[in-house]
């Protein structure tokens, strides 16, 4: 099956992966981790370029054709190929992403965001997708990052948020909102207890 994490910057996906991996390793469940846009040699430069915070001039719709040549990447060499051989693929961030930040936040249209990526992902879509629901305001980090999506306004990240939460309505059950607990464990079995109904994992 395929997994996938989303959720808005700071609201602890890393840590919730870290826990879901510790988990899986004690109950012997083995598991693909990668991340988006990431993964392999060419989407890890094209995550250079898209995260430069150098990159001030970067229009919305090269933004998000950056992001899909990366997830082409990443499902043909990576994903497609694991799932086939019947692996389980966990991915911190995948195409909602995508739609939440250049189609909702860069107000390029969730529709246009999807038709960029149809090439991309064609029929490789996540069986589940687990969003760490949180609004920007009560994100647990309080420090400002360096890379370019994590320096944008905060009204850009609600828009992130907003749009997070529209596709869910949407995903016919496919996203999951899991509302964190300030005890990182207790959000971590709330996770799992999602991925065990989903069938994802035991």
């Amino acid at each position: 099956m395929f997994v996938t994490f989303e959720g808005c910057e700071g609201v602890g996906k890393s840590t919730q992966l870290t826990f879901l991996k510790e988990y899986l390793e004690k109950t012997g469940q083995k598991a693909l981790y990668i991340r988006e846009p990431g993964s392999t040699d060419i989407s890890e430069q094209i995550r250079k370029v898209i995260l430069d915070p150098k990159n001030t001039e970067m229009d919305p719709i090269t933004e998000a054709m950056l992001y899909a040549a990366s997830r082409i990447q990443l499902v043909k060499q990576v994903i497609k190929p694991a799932l086939e051989r019947g692996e389980l693929v966990i991915c911190d961030r995948y195409v909602d992403s995508s739609i939440a930040y250049q189609g909702y936040a860069r107000n390029l249209g969730a529709d246009t965001i999807k038709e960029i990526n149809a090439i991309a992902i064609k029929e490789c879509m996540p069986d589940i997708t687990i969003f760490i629901d949180l609004k920007p305001q009560d994100s647990w980090r309080k420090v400002q990052l360096e890379d370019r999506m994590e320096k944008e306004s905060r009204d850009f990240h609600n828009k992130v948020y907003d749009g997070f939460v529209e596709e869910m309505k949407k995903s016919g059950g496919r996203i999951v909102a899991v509302k964190p607990d300030i005890d990182k464990k207790v959000t971590s079995r709330k996770i799992i207890e999602e991925l065990i109904k989903a069938g994802a994992i035991k």
